[in-house]
């Protein structure tokens, strides 16, 4: 009864989709709702230069990492760049799933834009920019293993610093760093460390206001957290701190890290994430009000002195009209770049995908996955992005060239555990099957739950997911009628993100392959 009833649920949803509605924070009506984002953009800092708000977020093993979001009204938002396309190391061409960029922060100074993360195993990265939609300059500072959650800060008299937390430890620590933010000058001064108010404290965000230096540093842990601030008039302390934000009465729990940015007409706001599997870290707005020189996020509803997150607010002050916007999903392929949505599993190769091979479509090759039992975990060519909202739907077409037996392609959905429906080559012939499958190490990976004989290679593949993210496959051979296959499937989240949807197309074989399937169209309602 429940199956049908989803599947009943997502042919509603579908129509509304169809006409126009799609899930957005901004309300129109001068006011908004959280999150501002449901998607997962984990541990968000954002900025302001001139008119213009800057987010970036986490992308852990994902590749281009780190992006960037623009927005003009901190409600609205669009991804308009990636700090890296790669990272420098050989070990990201494969997935090393939960390493990579942790906890990025992002500075403007004297004209340049500046962005610090570490990778828990190779150490501090900075990357700067004169233009955040143009190419990123990536320097590795230093090679070192546990650091954590980077921030700069330039002082009024020159001086630059750098605060990190550190993992599996519960301090704070400063360094004096170079003007061009490119080398550490010491080895680090311990500013904060206090077990019992604030254990897992981490995250670090520094600002300066009214002769003070203030800390910002979520603690307690990302699922049931607070949000910690620290002020001094030294920066190196001692330190005052207080409780700004908790998860109170509400459903919002954390609430975890984030970024705190000021309006051009003087507003303060918090973005910050809410960790919600499988879908991942999705990102909420809080006003901030300033008393006594301390900055109270939310909304203190029972007057004890710390907020509570907001459900639904007005938004900030803007001299202009909002466009409402959410970060890209549908992409038609048309463009000769990838879309600025999708991500892969480990450092990106030229011979993976092309754009221009059959024009407004993506080619996929048949690329090598000699990985036991076919462990998608373990795949560095699949094409995913984000889960986009509470429910969703997610519909490709796909034309399957393939050279060899065993060779698949089609659309999964991604994570600790995976789902797929794809068209495979079998004793010469097409199918379309659902497999499911688990990154287990001695059972078998991935495992066939039904299949369809096809005479024809092109197909429409489709996902529904329901709010309790149950995913239902189907296929169709006309876009127009569409027939359930498999069975349903949970999503499960991957190693610090959200699970994925998304695209691939594999060869099992020794022998290399000439196959590869054409995908027209990835469209999201």
């Amino acid at each position: 009864m429940k199956n049908s009833v989803s599947i009943i649920c997502f042919s509603l949803m579908s129509a509304f989709s169809a006409l126009g509605q799609k899930w957005s924070p901004d309300l129109g009506t001068g006011n908004f709702k959280n999150p501002i984002i449901y998607a997962d953009y984990s541990d968000p800092d954002v900025i302001r230069v001139g008119d213009d708000y800057y987010m970036v977020s986490s992308s852990f093993n994902c590749m281009p990492g780190i992006p960037i979001l623009h927005s003009k009204d901190l409600v609205n938002w669009e991804i308009i760049n990636h700090v890296y396309q790669k990272l420098p190391l050989q070990k990201y061409d494969k997935p090393v799933h939960g390493q990579g960029s942790w906890a990025p922060s992002i500075r403007f100074y004297e004209g340049k834009f500046y962005v610090y993360f570490c990778t828990p195993y190779d150490g501090l990265f900075m990357a700067t920019t004169d233009d955040p939609k143009n190419d990123w300059e990536l320097t590795h500072v230093v090679e070192v293993e546990y650091w954590e959650d980077p921030c700069p800060i330039w002082d009024t008299d020159g001086n630059a610093y750098l605060v990190r937390s550190k993992l599996c430890g519960n301090e704070l620590i400063l360094h004096k760093m170079s003007s061009d933010g490119k080398k550490l000058l010491d080895n680090g001064t311990v500013i904060y460390d206090d077990k019992e108010k604030d254990p897992i404290i981490e995250g670090p965000k520094f600002i300066q206001k009214n002769g003070y230096y203030y800390i910002l540093a979520p603690a307690g842990g990302v699922a049931t957290g607070w949000q910690t601030v620290l002020r001094s008039k030294n920066i190196y302390g001692p330190y005052e701190r207080k409780n700004v934000l908790h998860q109170g009465n509400t459903d919002i729990n954390g609430p975890h890290q984030g970024g705190l940015v000021e309006t051009k007409e003087g507003e303060w706001w918090f973005a910050h994430f809410q960790e919600k599997k499988p879908t991942g870290r999705i990102v909420h707005l809080n006003p901030v009000e300033w008393v006594d020189d301390w900055p109270m996020m939310g909304k203190d509803i029972n007057n004890d002195g710390v907020g509570e997150p907001v459900l639904e607010y007005k938004k900030p002050q803007f001299k202009g009209k909002s466009k409402i916007k959410i970060p890209q999903t549908t992409d038609d392929f048309n463009s000769s770049k990838l879309g600025l949505q999708w991500q892969w599993q480990a450092n990106p190769k030229d011979e993976w995908y092309s754009l221009s091979e059959n024009k407004g479509s993506i080619r996929l090759n048949a690329v090598q996955n000699l990985t036991q039992q076919g462990n998608l975990w373990l795949t560095p060519n699949i094409l995913l992005q984000k889960f986009p909202a509470p429910t969703f739907s997610a519909t490709t077409k796909i034309e399957f060239n393939p050279d060899l037996n065993g060779e698949e392609s089609g659309l999964v959905i991604m994570g600790r555990k995976w789902a797929y429906v794809a068209m495979v080559k079998e004793d010469n012939k097409v199918k379309v099957a659902m497999f499911t499958g688990a990154n287990n190490k001695c059972d078998k990976e991935t495992e066939e739950i039904e299949s369809v004989p096809l005479d024809t290679k092109t197909v429409y593949l489709r996902v529904n997911i329901d709010a309790e993210q149950f995913c239902h496959f189907q296929y169709s051979l006309d876009n127009i009628s569409f027939k359930n296959i498999g069975k349903e499937f949970r999503a499960k989240e991957g190693a610090w993100i959200g699970a994925k949807v998304g695209l691939f197309c594999t060869n099992p074989n020794m022998n290399e392959s000439n196959g590869f399937a054409n995908f027209d169209w990835f469209r999201v309602e």
